[in-house]
């Protein structure tokens, strides 16, 4: 299984354009899959960059309701008329942090081959998503800013049109773009459905903060760790993590806690 990144927050190949955003490529055996596109066209042009045809895409995926990981979909739908783009439903709601509009362009949902889904999906035998994410242990407190329109008036956004993407292969991935649910309540509820664990995670864990922590954030972050590292997982990150989390993180973790950046590969 090889694994690019396509967009991140943080430079990780000279060649590449970044931006707060995300977008990972993965090709198996079986498939080539785009999961997220970014905040924009960049992530196309990178794509090309890193020489990744992302013509050849069978099967695309949007984590949730958030411009920073679906601002690209529209140039990849024009290089990409056959492949279906799995979207929640859900994620078509609007979504605000603070009084600003964070959601995806509505137009998608008029776009060729969108697939909507409503509840978990087993594309194949090979991949699955799943949603349906309602634990809140060490819930990402940055998650209080971010905000939902419901019968015309702003709530705290529950995160319903968050989904992650499940590969099978010799090790089994689980890709989810934000983690706004919460890492721990992410691996919850894998263990609920496939009555295990997977090999390896990549995912943002949205603990990124732009004021310092407090002891109670600072101390949620550890124990976070200290519950992944018990789990013996291998763990890539990156985009909303943010660095001060990861530097906490770290000591606990050690080397199965991976920074992921733009232009990145990694190969399973």
């Amino acid at each position: 299984m090889k694994i690019i990144i396509l967009m991140e927050d943080t430079c990780g190949n000279p060649l590449c354009e970044y931006e707060h955003g995300l977008s990972i490529y993965v090709e198996t055996g079986k498939h080539k899959i785009l999961m997220d596109a970014g905040a924009s066209d960049k992530t196309l042009s990178n794509a090309e960059k890193l020489g990744v045809e992302l013509e050849g895409v069978d099967t695309a995926v949007l984590s949730h309701g958030h411009y920073d990981h679906s601002g690209g979909l529209a140039a990849f739908r024009q290089l990409n008329k056959t492949a279906p783009v799995y979207v929640l439903k859900s994620a078509f709601g609007d979504y605000f942090h603070g009084e600003r509009y964070i959601g995806i362009d509505k137009k998608i949902a008029q776009f060729p081959g969108i697939e909507i889904v409503e509840s978990n999906r087993e594309i194949d035998g090979e991949l699955s998503l799943f949603t349906g994410i309602t634990g809140r242990r060490h819930w990402p407190q940055s998650n209080l800013l971010l905000s939902e329109m419901a019968e015309g008036k702003l709530r705290q956004d529950a995160f319903h049109h968050e989904q992650c993407l499940v590969i099978r292969g010799e090790k089994t991935l689980l890709l989810s773009g934000c983690a706004h649910n919460g890492i721990l309540n992410i691996l919850d509820k894998y263990q609920e459905l496939y009555d295990g664990l997977p090999d390896i995670v990549l995912s943002g864990f949205h603990m990124m903060k732009k004021t310092d922590y407090t002891e109670q954030e600072r101390e949620a972050i550890r124990q976070t760790a200290e519950e992944l590292a018990a789990s013996n997982l291998l763990f890539y990150t990156g985009h909303c993590t943010g660095q001060a989390a990861v530097d906490i993180m770290k000591p606990i973790l050690g080397d199965r806690l991976i920074p992921i950046h733009c232009g990145m590969e990694i190969l399973i």
